[in-house]
């Protein structure tokens, strides 16, 4: 072989290299861009169920508060009506305690009792059992409350019965 056909081979050779590794490089990046969305799909898929399985989780619970508040305002209904004479024996005090215990049960679950007496009724929390002319109070104001209401965060549980002023 001649200096040249050996420098012709040489530079056939250099690039038929050169383009195998374009080629790569290229496969390279697209293998690296697949992966990286891979790797985006999944972090978003695991975000996606943390969320559903968190929505079921409050759902379980808020379906088990709807159930237990009602009892937890029959309990209090019944504490309004312990006598005053009475409110000092040991036996009350034990009740109050468990209403207390109650009361910081719902608190750590984020449940609250929905505002009634005194405010403007709001279709969203409150349900109007009867609209009537009430003395000192302004027209579409709750004046009395029929049945508690409970907020879990910010989503109604149980809406408030009230009766409304017209």
């Amino acid at each position: 072989m001649t200096k040249n056909n050996l420098s012709d081979a040489n530079d056939q050779e250099l690039e038929k290299l050169k383009l195998e590794l374009a080629a790569a490089s290229q496969q390279a990046a697209g293998n690296l861009a697949g992966w990286q969305r891979a790797q985006a799909d999944y972090a978003n898929l695991k975000k996606e169920t943390e969320s559903k399985l968190a929505n079921i989780v409050e759902f379980a619970n808020a379906a088990f508060m709807a159930e237990t508040l009602p009892v937890y305002s029959h309990f209090k209904l019944a504490m309004s009506h312990v006598p005053e004479n009475q409110k000092d024996q040991d036996w009350v005090r034990g009740i109050m305690q468990i209403q207390k215990q109650f009361q910081d049960f719902f608190k750590k679950y984020q449940i609250t009792e929905i505002k009634t007496v005194g405010e403007k009724f709001d279709h969203n929390v409150h349900e109007a059992t009867v609209h009537e002319a009430a003395d000192g109070f302004e027209s579409d104001v709750v004046f009395a409350e029929v049945q508690p209401g409970y907020l879990l965060r910010d989503k109604v549980l149980i809406p408030a019965k009230v009766k409304v002023a017209k």
